[in-house]
């Protein structure tokens, strides 16, 4: 696409900018509104500057991305109830052979629980029983946290489901679930070793000074069975049912979600399913599903499909002024991944928009 007239260039520019200076400091002294208010601002704008027509823009919305995205956010949800990550944390409280292998545990453990159940929902859920474990035993906990803020980032780009712009990439490729992964679990493997190793060298003096507490670390695990998954499971601390009910339930959902991860493999429609498994479990919740769905539940996270909406309608309008595809004209000779110097341009180009125009906005404008 060549470059539009001077004027849609120049107001859908300002636009962009607008979404851009909001997404990356979103409480500027300024227009201190956040993120979303200002996704909502940007899109707005490329109407209001008749960047895009209000068809175009509601055109523009991606409910493919939406409905994946929400179907996750609510899996996630029963996924806890059943204290899914309390049962990864019990990984944890396997023979270790002290802080050392502790730390590459929690990375092995963040990477698998990011990339299948997204990695905020991993980072808010580990964080709390990896501070648990480092203040009963005296750990600082810097390492473990840094092991799980980087692995479960590297971890989360291995499936279309781990993070938005993985979900963006896969349904606008039409690359199915099985390529995905396949296509990225090497580089993922190899990227958690690597950060695995790198932690252990830059804290190797203070996991050298900590105790070996195998012992006390498993009877942390075994002790604090109620206590080390999120305050939501209230139903077993309540006894509003009792323990073969609660079983049940688990293994219903846990056998749920591993019929959601075939389905995936298998190339049904990616959305669809993560919908048909979110309601399946609100189903064998038998109660209402209403406040599970409330804004104080804090997991299904309605702010972030609004800025989505806002950004997809943003995004298209920057689209439409041409500057996107003019520079990638201007970069594609020098990028052409049949050579490696082309891959290395690639990578380079890709890495300097994620950090300048964030991730999620870059996942929309290059594919």
């Amino acid at each position: 696409m060549a470059l539009g007239p001077i004027k849609k260039v120049v107001l859908g520019s300002v636009a962009f900018a607008v979404f851009w200076i909001l997404a990356v400091f979103p409480a500027v002294p300024f227009l201190p509104i956040g993120r979303t208010a200002g996704s909502i601002l940007g899109a707005m704008l490329m109407v209001i500057f008749e960047v895009i027509t209000p068809e175009q823009a509601y055109s523009a919305i991606n409910l493919p991305v939406l409905g994946l995205l929400f179907g996750t956010m609510v899996v996630s949800i029963y996924l806890e109830r059943a204290d899914m990550f309390k049962d990864l944390g019990v990984l944890f409280s396997w023979k270790s052979w002290g802080a050392k292998d502790m730390l590459c545990q929690i990375c092995v453990v963040s990477a698998i629980s990011s990339a299948l159940f997204t990695n905020d929902t991993a980072c808010v859920f580990l964080t709390e029983f990896i501070l648990k474990i480092a203040r009963q035993n005296n750990i600082r906990p810097e390492p473990f946290l840094l092991g799980l803020a980087s692995s479960s980032n590297i971890g989360s780009s291995a499936t279309p489901i781990g993070n938005p712009q993985n979900l963006i990439i896969a349904i606008q490729s039409g690359i199915s679930f099985g390529e995905f992964v396949l296509g990225l679990l090497p580089a993922v493997l190899v990227g958690v070793f690597v950060n695995a190793l790198i932690l252990i060298c830059m804290f190797w003096r203070l996991l050298s000074d900590v105790r070996e507490e195998e012992d006390a670390l498993d009877e942390l695990i075994v002790q604090e069975d109620s206590e080390s998954g999120p305050q939501q499971s209230t139903e077993e601390s309540k006894g509003l049912m009792n323990r073969w009910e609660r079983l049940s339930r688990k293994l219903c959902i846990y056998l749920g979600t591993v019929g959601m991860l075939v389905a995936f493999l298998l190339g049904l429609n990616m959305s669809w399913t993560t919908l048909t498994a979110a309601l399946i479990f609100m189903i064998l919740d038998f109660k209402d599903a209403g406040p599970c769905l409330e804004k104080v539940n804090q997991q299904v996270s309605y702010s972030v499909l609004v800025l989505f909406c806002g950004m997809f309608i943003t995004v298209d309008g920057f689209n439409r002024t041409g500057i996107p595809s003019s520079f990638w004209n201007l970069m594609e000779p020098h990028a052409r991944i049949d050579h490696a110097s082309g891959i290395a341009v690639l990578a380079i180009v890709i890495l300097v928009l994620s950090n300048v125009a964030s991730n999620v906005p870059t996942g929309k404008l290059m594919p």
